[in-house]
């Protein structure tokens, strides 16, 4: 087992079950999974409602050998403060949808949002007893997520856009995640914003008044994925080197840029993944152009104990072969920190003589 857990996240297997998709994560060398909040994987309500619910998951996890540091819940999030459009429908759960009026959806998501802190929080307690065998991680109930953005569309600044239009959206994502993050404060859970375009926070800048408008909540921080950051043109080493206090959860994702034949930029020009024009895409984990390397060391630097999660994304390649290939990767890219300087051997008073 690894100091740090290699994971995987399962958003993107959900058109598996959970009973199926669990031995091949184990068959793929990973150490466990970040469980997202849609397909079977983990169902929020059940996971509030339903006597014997969470300890079946764990039953599953423990026949398999896997733990599990993180629940996700991207999509739900997403609508709590989105401009909410058809898209949306497929994504969120009917109860959540409803009649599709949108202040409807971005009120009933965030009760969702409150209910996932209560629903990791049942969770976790019940897997202590399994995960005292597991590595600590970071010792934190964190659910990873989105948030949406109701100025995402103002990201060019036209027609043109002045601060105090700005203003009014983080505000609203300020009016918006107080009270969510009230529900976390409450269940002792914490909420890791995954820093990304269509988000209140897409970069250093966004995060930091993202940061500000919710008063430096202790129950909001980031989950860390350079993927969303580097093709940008943001420094993904400087952000874990800006927030590392507020980083609850990493994911290893990985994309390469400039790579397109020059025909399409860093807006995508409305073409679909894996498009050869495209100035950047996804790629399986150590195949793009993250310097993993400087990312491991950053982390390291500061602290963070949390688990290593594979985000696999790579629409040229077979997602299993590239989850595996991914997970090696992972693992042997990361190491333990170092527990004495190396340069203390010098120190006569340190060193020790043989008896």
């Amino acid at each position: 087992m690894s100091q740090r857990p290699v994971t995987l996240f399962t958003g993107q297997w959900a058109d598996l079950p959970i009973a199926e998709l669990l031995p091949k994560v184990k068959a793929m060398g990973y150490e466990g999974v970040e469980l997202a909040c849609w397909g079977d994987h983990f169902d929020v309500t059940r996971a509030v409602k339903e006597k014997g619910y969470v300890e079946s998951l764990w039953a599953l996890l423990a026949e398999h050998d896997l733990g599990c540091w993180a629940i996700s819940a991207h999509l739900v999030g997403q609508a709590t403060c989105d401009n909410i459009d058809e898209r949306h429908q497929s994504i969120l759960p009917a109860h959540v949808w409803g009649d599709g009026k949108p202040e409807g959806v971005r009120q009933r998501a965030a009760k969702e949002m409150a209910l996932t802190a209560e629903a990791a929080r049942r969770f976790f307690d019940a897997g202590k007893s399994y995960m005292a065998k597991k590595p600590k991680g970071s010792g934190k109930v964190v659910v990873n997520g989105f948030t949406g953005s109701s100025i995402w569309h103002a990201l060019y600044a036209f027609p043109p856009t002045n601060q105090a239009f700005l203003q009014k959206g983080y505000d609203d994502f300020a009016k918006r995640w107080k009270p969510i993050l009230e529900a976390f404060e409450k269940h002792n859970v914490f909420f890791a914003l995954e820093v990304h375009p269509t988000e209140i926070a897409f970069d250093i800048a966004s995060a930091q008044r993202a940061l500000e408008a919710v008063g430096h909540h202790k129950r909001f921080g980031f989950n860390y994925d350079p993927s969303h950051l580097g093709y940008q043109g943001v420094d993904y080493v400087k952000f874990i080197r800006t927030f590392g206090k507020q980083i609850h959860h990493a994911h290893m994702k990985d994309v390469w840029w400039g790579h397109g034949d020059g025909t399409v930029g860093v807006f995508g020009g409305h073409t679909d993944f894996c498009d050869a024009r495209r100035a950047w895409d996804f790629r399986s984990v150590g195949r793009g152009d993250i310097r993993f390397e400087d990312v491991i060391v950053a982390l390291n630097d500061i602290g963070y104990a949390g688990p290593l999660s594979v985000e696999w994304e790579d629409g040229r390649m077979d997602r299993f072969h590239g989850a595996a290939e991914s997970c090696a990767f992972v693992k042997k890219l990361a190491f333990p920190t170092n527990k004495v300087a190396f340069d203390a051997a010098f120190d006569k008073a340190k060193q020790k003589a043989k008896k």
